[in-house]
């Protein structure tokens, strides 16, 4: 399906399927979190689509930032979306809070490269939270936007907390993580 894109693999037809859901050639979604962006368009499109028409995103330039989430304790399902540029890429910082059942919220977060997966490969991130003399660090490749959000958190492969723990690091209901991306 995408041979006019670039994808140059022959297969059966039964291996077809699975193949187009993972193929570096199909079109990139919007990597904003949540349903509402039904943009699709080639990877080098992403980052203008983004300015235009997500203009909300913040974007903070340098290898080690701080991401700062506001009003954490905003009811219901809530994103905070954030750009870092460094390397000359661009990474899309995303925290995500989910109620799993009735009063039990997590948090999960998330760093996804505007690239391929063989990109991200070159690249580590740290989140951190500090504070009241603790700190938690997760440290990981970053995913590519082809893989998205969704699939970061279905495989745990991201910083996950819950509300207590996001309590011991926020100030007046706002949570900074500290963001490092280093290359490998």
């Amino acid at each position: 399906q995408y041979a006019t894109t670039g994808c140059s693999l022959t297969l059966h037809h039964t291996e077809k399927p699975e193949h187009e859901d993972i193929c570096e050639y199909r079109p990139y979604s919007c990597p904003c979190p949540g349903a509402s962006c039904k943009w699709q368009g080639s990877l080098e499109a992403v980052m203008s689509h983004l300015m235009h028409a997500h203009k909300s995103i913040t974007t903070l330039q340098g290898e080690d930032i701080v991401f700062l989430a506001t009003d954490i304790n905003l009811p219901g399902a809530v994103d905070w979306v954030m750009m870092q540029s460094c390397f000359g890429h661009h990474f899309m910082l995303v925290l995500e809070k989910q109620e799993k059942y009735e009063g039990h919220q997590q948090f999960f977060a998330i760093v996804l490269l505007i690239g391929t997966r063989k990109q991200a490969e070159n690249f580590a991130y740290r989140l951190e939270l500090n504070g009241n003399r603790r700190r938690l660090t997760w440290e990981a490749t970053p995913r590519s936007i082809h893989d998205g959000v969704p699939a970061a958190i279905h495989n745990s492969d991201c910083l996950v907390f819950d509300t207590a723990i996001a309590h011991l690091f926020a100030d007046n209901g706002n949570l900074g993580i500290n963001v490092t991306i280093s290359t490998c």
